[in-house]
């Protein structure tokens, strides 16, 4: 490993740094003690303090115990969109001493279903707008569900444009619910019950957030408490974060970059998140203004939105310290832009699912446009030939590997898996990202294309094989392949080849497959284009040439 980007690290850190060889539960614990009476979450000029934080995360985790069953080590799905009860269900899943399986709340059904019996939970938490979504697995994989109303968090009124599903109403639970075991949250909390003491350790199971791969099948990926630590810990410390900080949480919780920089990392400073579930520009610049935010992440096309906003100049943001994220390269243009406007630099990183955020940052006194940054604490990253292994000199384009304490354990319930994403190189544990990438002459890594097949969609990955499996349930398709097509606002959108079965040739539309594809997969899944075509290239094993595919359809972008 070269040791260039050392000259680089933030002048107020080490190369290495120790970290809490603790359950994370116990960083709640120490900041509802120290804080007791300061906000932890700010949700629509509504306030939950450390203290109520806290008991409010023991009512559940005995519920969780003493109701659900919930034991040392069992996984928990959780299924929402940004809100207190997403924080408050993790850590109390957490304090049972079980392990926290987030999901996307864009997910459908099948999905779900996918992740529950992958995982094995029984007991899941969901809000009550996607009650209908997870109603099928209630009384099947599914034991228990504690189903939550954000309006319930929502006691003083705001001027903040609050969205309808934020707003509405608590529902009360059918009998039929009630009876396959569904319960409201608020009943949960009523209960009062107190929780057995925590028992586990920073080496017991802590977050299995899912990933897709080009298996098609989404996987999970194990998290320690000690791995899943090192980036709670590690954000603060690059970006001087405190107990004065405050952070506008819009990215996504169940996504590991909007969990560690909004919930976990906050919570373990004592610091304050100011929680928005769906992206408005202006409500964020309200919000920067209104709580004095000192830090947003938020993916490039979240940031170019934010300063194309002609409102911009109408509100005081001078209380940013920083804003970083990534999904895509910044545009110069809206960095400058930046720059000009805010006197700030857009802070890029890189990481995955499979390294819980971040394993590379740009340093703040010294960012590079259009970089992934610098390898952080304890991280051993190499650009290697993708064959030999062989680590490769500045300026060559090979694979990214990443040794450090953030590594998953490896992919839930699938050894084979496990065994091709890591390598062995100097006698150390080497993730392979599947990216590929160069670094330059003063250490810093940049991307350059994808090794595995994924396409980034405004941030969310998108795994083909994924796609295609989904796709060929529909009666009319015989044969799907998805590629990647470039996109304006999304940086990548999703694209689907499909040969029809011949009793619908000319009888089925692009659009009737869009639809139905909104019906059955994820939103950020669906083919925004669908191309029907005659036969589909393939090897001489009879595999769908899809490489070919793409790269015809990168000649034709660049042609155009």
């Amino acid at each position: 490993m070269s040791n260039r980007h050392l000259a680089h690290l933030p002048s107020h850190v080490a190369p290495s740094i120790p970290m809490p060889a603790t359950h994370l539960y116990r960083n709640l614990e120490i900041s509802a003690l120290r804080y007791p009476d300061k906000a932890c979450v700010v949700f629509y000029d509504n306030a939950v303090s450390y203290a109520r934080f806290q008991r409010e995360t023991e009512r559940i985790a005995a519920w969780l115990q003493q109701v659900g069953g919930v034991a040392r080590g069992d996984r928990v799905l959780l299924y929402m969109q940004n809100s207190p009860q997403f924080m408050l269900a993790y850590y109390a899943i957490l304090r049972a001493d079980a392990v926290v399986v987030p999901v996307n709340p864009m997910n459908l059904a099948q999905e779900l279903r996918h992740c529950a019996s992958d995982s094995g939970a029984k007991v899941a938490f969901a809000s009550q707008e996607l009650l209908a979504r997870i109603q099928p697995l209630l009384g099947h994989e599914l034991a228990h569900l504690v189903v939550a109303s954000y309006s319930d968090y929502l006691h003083e009124p705001t001027s903040l444009p609050v969205p309808d599903f934020v707003a509405e109403p608590r529902r009360a639970l059918s009998e039929a619910d009630i009876a396959a075991g569904a319960v409201a949250w608020s009943d949960v909390l009523a209960a009062a019950r107190e929780p057995a003491p925590l028992a586990g350790g920073p080496d017991d199971l802590c977050v299995m957030p899912y990933t897709s791969g080009t298996t098609g099948l989404p996987k999970g990926c194990m998290h320690t408490h000690r791995s899943t630590m090192v980036n709670t810990v590690s954000g603060g410390l690059w970006y001087s974060g405190n107990q004065g900080s405050v952070t506008l949480s819009v990215l996504p919780m169940f996504h590991v970059t909007g969990m560690q920089s909004g919930l976990n990392g906050t919570i373990y400073n004592g610091a304050t998140t100011v929680l928005l579930p769906r992206w408005d520009r202006d409500a964020a610049a309200r919000c920067v203004q209104r709580y004095g935010v000192t830090s947003m992440a938020l993916i490039t096309a979240m940031v170019i939105d934010f300063m194309a906003n002609p409102r911009l100049d109408d509100y005081a943001l001078g209380s940013l310290r920083r804003i970083g994220g990534g999904g895509a390269a910044m545009p110069r243009a809206v960095a400058e832009q930046m720059s000009e406007r805010l006197g700030l630099s857009y802070g890029e990183g890189y990481g995955m699912s499979e390294t819980m955020a971040a394993t590379h940052m740009n340093p703040p006194q010294a960012p590079k446009a259009q970089c992934l940054g610098i390898p952080i604490f304890d991280v051993d990253a190499r650009v290697v030939d993708p064959q030999t292994l062989a680590e490769l000199p500045p300026g060559e384009v090979g694979e990214i590997v990443v040794h450090g304490p953030q590594l998953m354990r490896g992919y839930w319930n699938n050894p084979e898996a496990t065994r091709q994403a890591f390598v062995e190189i100097d006698g150390q544990r080497f993730l392979r990202t599947g990216d590929l990438g160069r670094t330059d002459e003063e250490g810093y890594f940049f991307f350059t294309d994808r090794l595995k097949r994924m396409i980034n969609a405004a941030g969310f990955k998108v795994w083909p094989a994924e796609v295609e499996a989904l796709l060929h349930q529909h009666p009319a398709v015989q044969e799907a392949c998805v590629i990647a097509v470039s996109d304006a606002r999304r940086g990548e959108t999703v694209k689907a080849l499909l040969v029809l079965r011949p009793a619908f040739v000319d009888k089925i539309g692009a659009q009737e497959i869009v639809d139905w594809s909104h019906a059955n997969m994820a939103a950020y899944k669906i083919p925004r284009i669908v191309e029907f075509v005659a036969n589909l290239p393939k090897s001489g094993t009879g595999k769908v040439q899809w490489r070919e595919l793409q790269e015809r359809e990168n000649a034709r972008a660049a042609a155009a």
